[in-house]
């Protein structure tokens, strides 16, 4: 499952053609919101350098803590969990 960096696996669900970005969705530490996570569509990310961005919110890949395709199959988790 868990196969290089979060940004890595990012990376290839976004660049790689043979990938469909909006089959995959991130679930995100978030402060303020219902349970204290939240789901992102991976469509919906700009990745950037220690950073991704959804609009003009900045966020740090630490805050990742899962990588989730969206019939359900973990790609990567963080090893906190």
């Amino acid at each position: 499952m868990r196969k290089g960096s979060v940004k890595e696996v990012l990376a290839k669900i976004k660049y790689d053609p043979r990938e469909n970005e909006s089959d995959y969705y991130i679930v995100i530490e978030h402060r303020g919101a219902y349970g204290g996570i939240k789901k992102i569509p991976v469509e919906m990310i700009e990745l950037g350098h220690g950073y991704f961005f959804v609009g003009e919110a900045q966020i740090p890949y630490h805050r990742i803590l899962k990588v989730v395709r969206k019939d359900g199959k973990v790609v990567w988790e963080t090893r906190k969990l």
